[in-house]
């Protein structure tokens, strides 16, 4: 391609993503670490003020990082499986930057790889608490903010795991997000605000800086974790997992007003597998 052409062709374009977020407040649930670090990146690097939100000490760090590379980033630390850390990240984040525009609801993932027979009831309701309820606190305590001013996206993180081995209860959370998200949308659409989720596949990432629950110790424990792997990769038409950058992507689409005729539709980003 010649100078020209190219001169040509950038002109051409539409406006870079490096603005996509500008004059946007976005808050990122689960930030600290893995997707939701990914996305919050990402919303900085393109012009966002992004809000961090996760229970871990460790999000104060990221967002720290974020400002020293001359982003907009702000931090708080709340337990989003309650309404009342909810109502403090969504606090927070107007304390911070005055408004919410974007919500992404990242928090969630498996505690316990197991056959459904070996759960107690007490893990799990430990996994609907972790995977459900921080989705469902959150867009209950972002929704008014988003109805009075009358715009706003909710970008929920369900998962393909709805069809997947050794998970049931939270394949079942991810279910419920996915519910979530086409019912919710149908309420908020009147007001200006779409509700959009993606719903990724494995995904690989840096060793976790704070676990979700113990580690495969026996076995039979690793065992089954390792069909989970199997089974992840045997479903996607890609045959491997997904990267870090590739599910920031498709969240940072669906969050962005590129996507503003899209709501109550879940995008799977798992190398074809549709869960």
């Amino acid at each position: 391609m010649s100078p020209a052409q190219a001169e040509t062709e950038t002109a051409q374009r539409p406006a870079t993503f490096a603005a996509r977020f500008a004059g946007k407040a976005v808050i990122v649930t689960g930030a600290a670490q893995g997707i939701g670090r990914a996305v919050a990146e990402r919303i900085a690097a393109e012009g966002g003020e992004v809000v961090l939100a996760d229970r871990a000490e460790l999000v104060h760090e990221v967002a720290s990082a974020l400002r020293e590379a001359g982003g907009k980033a702000h931090s708080v630390t709340a337990d989003l499986e309650t309404y009342d850390g909810a109502l403090a990240a969504t606090d927070g984040a107007l304390a911070a930057a005055g408004r919410i525009d974007v919500v992404v609801n990242n928090v969630g993932g498996t505690i316990w790889a197991k056959p459904y027979e070996h759960y107690t009831p007490e893990e799990i309701e430990k996994e609907v608490r972790r995977s459900l309820f921080p989705t469902l606190w959150m867009c209950r305590a972002a929704l008014p903010h988003l109805i009075a001013q009358q715009s706003g996206t909710i970008v929920n993180v369900s998962s393909v795991a709805t069809r997947g081995v050794n998970r049931v209860p939270y394949a079942a959370s991810k279910g419920g997000v996915r519910a979530i998200t086409t019912a919710l949308a149908l309420e908020a659409a009147p007001h200006g605000v779409r509700v959009v989720a993606t719903a990724p596949g494995g995904t690989e990432a840096p060793p976790r800086a704070v676990q979700r629950g113990p580690l495969p110790a026996t076995e039979q424990e690793k065992a089954w974790y390792q069909q989970i792997v199997d089974q992840t990769v045997e479903s996607s038409l890609l045959k491997r997992y997904g990267t870090l950058d590739e599910q920031a992507a498709a969240i940072c689409f669906l969050a962005s007003d590129e996507a503003s005729y899209i709501t109550g539709t879940i995008l799977p980003v798992a190398g074809g597998d549709l869960g």
